[in-house]
């Protein structure tokens, strides 16, 4: 379904407010804008984000009805110091994730979003695995939850360790090595392709963190109960594989697969026709592009294919790539496995997790949001 775009004027209209508040509203991705086409120094706003949140002020709904949106894309349903998203930026502790990606490995992105004193290190783990990496990572994370102690009542210096614990389980699985080196080598020598590594090491900077996604939310909820890091992060891990998440990428392979039979455009309406959208394309908190994908193909060059894919998703759908395109595109380039991809995003994610369980922890509450029947 095609999005309807709407200017400054209405936006205020259906609103009811000034315009610094529609600009603050957009600022805190409450409401996406883009430049109008027509005139580049104004700029289009989304219509259903501006109706919702109309809505949403219009006073005239129940505080549960309110809750029960604010938990769909809606405002944010946690307080964290751990990462922000606000003018097109993505901050780690508030420092920027594109410029931290220029020369840090995910090794020191930990160490920031765990707030250590020093680089998190890991022991060499793992081998030869008989099964795929990611059902590896999952067999090694459940076997350690029934001997981990349950997070509540700890030190934070005590979990810290063990996060890093945990992580190191998670490399053993989907970056297998028995040689210490940092994740990214251990990945590039692991798939044979060691030029890609300065590239590997980009994306997992990029993809360590992303404020209150799906997964790190359902890591929130387990560490809320008070469960072992390793459980969050397998509540994490399980919830990234989704297609709309984590798995987003597999569309993008096939999209890129179909146009190079077709043609882009028709690959593009295709899709359009069968999914109903093109999840290559455009994210809801970067309505002029996602930063994270600009700074991960710039540092390799990426295949025609998918250089022409994007310039046509930004002409036909108005929408920039995105970080699964961006994913797809590294994986098409240095020919790694299938499922490099997520095993690129869930290695690299998984340092949020833990950051986000261990913030929860120490908050001291738990997540229990209430059911609003509406059955007969």
């Amino acid at each position: 379904m095609k999005s309807l775009w709407i200017s400054a004027e209405e936006a205020l209209a259906r609103l009811g407010s000034k315009r610094q508040t529609l600009y603050a509203n957009v600022s805190r991705g409450r409401i996406r804008a883009k430049p109008d086409p027509a005139d580049p120094r104004r700029s289009l706003y989304q219509a259903d984000d501006v109706m919702r949140l109309a809505e949403r002020h219009a006073g005239r709904r129940q505080a549960a009805v309110v809750a029960a949106e604010a938990i769909r894309w809606g405002d944010p349903v946690l307080p964290t110091m751990i990462s922000s998203i606000a003018g097109g930026q993505l901050l780690y502790r508030g420092r920027d994730a594109t410029a931290l990606s220029a020369e840090a490995t995910l090794e020191e992105v930990a160490a920031l979003l765990w707030q250590m004193p020093a680089d998190v290190v890991l022991s060499a783990g793992g081998g030869e695995i008989s099964q795929s990496r990611m059902a590896t990572a999952f067999a090694l994370l459940a076997a350690r939850i029934e001997s981990d102690l349950p997070a509540l009542g700890r030190r934070p210096a005590i979990l810290k360790a063990e996060a890093a614990e945990v992580l190191a389980t998670v490399a053993a699985g989907l970056a297998p090595s028995r040689e210490q080196m940092p994740l990214h080598l251990r990945l590039a020598m692991g798939w044979k392709r060691p030029d890609a590594a300065d590239a590997i090491r980009r994306s997992l900077v990029l993809t360590a963190e992303h404020e209150l996604n799906v997964s790190t939310f359902a890591a929130r909820v387990t560490a809320s109960s008070g469960a072992a890091l390793s459980a969050a992060t397998l509540s994490g891990l399980a919830t990234l594989t989704g297609p709309r998440h984590g798995g987003a990428w597999l569309s993008v392979t096939r999209l890129a697969g179909h146009a190079s039979t077709v043609g882009v455009r028709e690959a593009i309406r295709s899709m359009l026709s069968s999914d109903g959208v093109v999840r290559a394309f455009g994210h809801r908190l970067y309505p002029d592009g996602d930063p994270r994908a600009k700074a991960m193909m710039a540092s390799f060059e990426v295949p025609e294919l998918y250089v022409v894919l994007a310039e046509a998703g930004e002409e036909l759908l108005g929408e920039p790539a995105n970080l699964d395109f961006a994913l797809a595109a590294l994986a098409a380039r240095f020919e790694l496995p299938e499922d490099a991809p997520m095993v690129i995003f869930a290695l690299a994610r998984t340092v949020g997790w833990l950051a986000h369980a261990m913030e929860q922890v120490e908050s001291g509450e738990l997540i229990r949001p209430r059911a609003h029947y509406a059955g007969s």
